[in-house]
């Protein structure tokens, strides 16, 4: 039972850290003008960093973690195509 229990343990604090870094990177993106300039990419890391928070909340820390993984890498999409676009690269 107390392996079970750590191993519960572990998956909410992988979640807690890919939430995190996936919100902040997603609040870098809106910074840059994301919902804009890489509407798709910044509009599905938020429905997927929303879906993380609604699995969490229901103790499904397993699928919380992968959509808030995918949500960090659609984060990181958005802020790299909002760059390229103010330095006049575009998609």
């Amino acid at each position: 039972m107390g392996l079970g229990f750590a191993l519960g343990g572990c998956g909410h604090t992988l979640y807690v850290f890919q939430a995190n870094s996936a919100a902040s990177r997603l609040e870098e993106a809106r910074e840059l003008g994301a919902e804009k300039l890489a509407p798709y990419e910044y509009f599905y890391a938020q429905q997927h960093l929303e879906k993380a928070q609604e699995e969490a909340a229901s103790a499904d820390y397993s699928d919380a973690s992968n959509l808030a993984e995918i949500a960090e890498e659609y984060a990181d999409k958005a802020v790299r195509l909002s760059r390229d676009a103010h330095r006049g690269g575009g998609r």
